[in-house]
């Protein structure tokens, strides 16, 4: 999955998908110890999915965090 499909998910959307990409790696490792996965690289592929999921995630939370403190790091009493 691109970066930029990535950032056009909501949250609910991206906490949903993030769950269908763990269930996914869970199945692809269980296939690779019995030796059914075809295509090696598919583990790989869900890892970084994952992570990219993960950073775009926790730059929203930081940015969500980060704005209020903008706001009233400007104002003096």
């Amino acid at each position: 999955m691109k970066i930029s499909d990535i950032r056009q998910l909501t949250d609910e959307e991206l906490k949903s998908e993030l769950d269908r990409l763990r269930r996914r790696l869970f199945d692809l490792r269980a296939q690779s110890v019995t030796e059914k996965l075809e295509d090696s690289t598919l583990v790989a592929k869900a890892r970084r999915d994952i992570a990219r999921m993960l950073t775009i995630r926790r730059q929203r939370d930081l940015k969500g965090s980060a704005e209020p403190a903008a706001q009233t790091s400007g104002k003096r009493k």
